[in-house]
C-alpha cells in the first residue's frame, strides 16, 4: 500500500511539474490521467483492505461507474450525440460542419453493435491479426481523445495575471460585415479583462487579429476594433492585424506587431471561445509566443459539435505522429497475417 501511495504521489508531482511549466501540452492530459488511474487504484486498495464499510462503498462507486461505461457507455454516448445533433440542427443550420455530432453518434452506435456481435469469431485464425490491429488503432485514438479532453479541461483553469501588455483577440468571421455573437463573446472577454487590469495596474493594448474575407468589405480586425471602441475602449489602446486567415497566422502576425512595438520583452494573452482555447494555445506555442489564453463561454448545445471539430483539427495538426503510429500497427498486423498464411 505504501509503494502504491508513493507511486501515486510521484505521478502527481510529475504532472504538476509539467503543467506548471507549460499548460499548453497534450502530455499534461496523459500525465493527469495516469495519476488519476493510480489514485483510483490506491483508493480502491485502501477501501477494500481496510474493512471499513464507508471506505468500501467509496471504493465501489468508481468501479460501478467504469463497469457501466465499459458496458453501455458507447450506446449511451451515441444516443446523447444523436439528441445533441438534432438540437444543433434546429438552432443553427443544416451545414455539414454542424452534423459532426450526428455522424459521431452513428459511428459509435455501429461500433457498439460491432462489438456486441464480436465478428472476430467469424474470422479464420490467420486473419485475426488484422482485426486485432484495427481494434488497437481504435484504442489508440480513444486514449488520445481522452488525453486531449483532459488537457483541454485542465487548460480552462489557467488564470493570467493582470500584468499583460497585449490582449490578442482572435477573429472568427463576420456576418454582413458585422460582428456576430460568437465573435462578440471573444471581444467582450478581452474588454472585461482590459477593465479589470486597468483597475488593478495599467491598461493593456487590445490587438484585434483577423483578415478580410472575399465576401467582406472590411477586415475582421477593423470590425472588431470598431465594436470595442463603441463599448468604451479608447482607440489609442487598440491595434489591428489584418493579414491573417487562420489561427496560426493570427498568432504569428500578431507576434510580429507586438515585437515591433515592445521588442521581445512583453506579456500577452489571447481571447477566443473556450472550446477553441487549447488548440489556439498550441498555435501560439508554435508561433513562438508565450501567450496563454482566456476563453469566453459557449452555448452548451454547441459545445459537443465544436469539441469534435477541435479534436479533428488536433489530429490533423499531429498527423505525422498519428501516421507513424497507425502505419506501424497496420504494418505489424499485415506482417503477422502474411506469416500466418505462409505457415498454413
Amino acid at each position: 500500500m505504501v509503494i502504491l501511495g508513493l507511486i501515486t504521489l510521484a505521478l502527481f508531482v510529475v504532472f504538476l511539474g509539467f503543467y506548471l511549466t507549460d499548460p499548453r501540452r497534450m502530455i499534461n492530459g496523459f500525465l493527469f490521467n495516469l495519476f488519476f488511474c493510480s489514485l483510483l487504484t490506491f483508493c480502491g486498495y485502501v477501501g477494500f483492505s481496510s474493512g471499513n464499510r464507508i471506505f468500501m462503498i467509496i471504493a465501489i462507486i468508481p468501479l460501478v461507474f467504469l463497469l457501466f461505461i465499459s458496458t453501455f457507455g458507447l450506446f449511451a454516448l451515441s444516443i446523447g450525440l444523436f439528441l445533441n445533433g438534432r438540437i444543433l440542427m434546429k438552432k443553427e443550420s443544416r451545414r455539414f460542419s454542424n452534423s459532426l455530432t450526428l455522424i459521431s453518434g452513428i459511428f459509435l452506435l455501429l461500433l457498439f453493435l460491432f462489438r456486441t456481435m464480436n465478428p472476430e469469431r467469424f474470422l479464420s485464425a490467420e486473419f485475426r491479426p488484422l482485426y486485432a490491429g484495427a481494434s488497437l488503432i481504435i484504442v489508440y485514438f480513444f486514449l488520445h481523445l481522452t488525453n486531449f479532453l483532459t488537457a483541454y479541461f485542465l487548460y480552462q483553469f489557467n488564470k493570467p495575471k493582470y500584468d499583460q501588455d497585449f490582449i490578442i483577440v482572435l477573429g472568427s468571421g463576420l456576418i454582413n460585415d458585422k460582428v456576430p455573437p460568437l465573435l462578440a463573446s471573444r471581444i467582450n472577454k478581452a474588454i472585461d479583462f482590459y477593465w479589470k487590469q486597468a483597475d488593478a495596474a495599467f491598461p493593456p493594448i487590445i490587438l484585434f487579429s483577423g483578415g478580410q474575407g472575399p465576401d467582406e468589405n472590411l477586415s475582421e480586425a477593423e470590425a472588431m476594433q470598431k465594436y470595442a471602441i463603441e463599448k468604451g475602449i479608447p482607440f489609442e489602446h487598440t491595434l489591428t492585424e489584418t493579414r491573417s486567415v487562420n489561427t496560426f497566422q493570427n498568432m504569428l502576425y500578431s507576434k510580429q506587431i507586438m515585437d515591433s512595438v515592445k521588442g521581445d520583452k512583453y506579456n500577452s494573452i489571447f481571447t477566443t471561445n473556450n472550446f477553441h482555447l487549447f488548440r489556439a494555445s498550441l498555435y501560439a506555442k508554435k508561433a513562438g509566443l508565450k501567450s496563454q489564453g482566456i476563453g469566453s463561454k459557449t452555448a452548451l448545445y454547441y459545445w459537443p459539435n465544436a469539441m469534435i471539430r477541435e479534436y479533428i483539427a488536433i489530429v490533423v495538426m499531429q498527423r505525422k505522429r498519428h501516421t507513424i503510429v497507425v502505419g506501424t500497427i497496420l504494418g505489424f498486423s499485415v506482417l503477422l497475417t502474411i506469416i500466418s498464411l505462409l505457415v498454413l
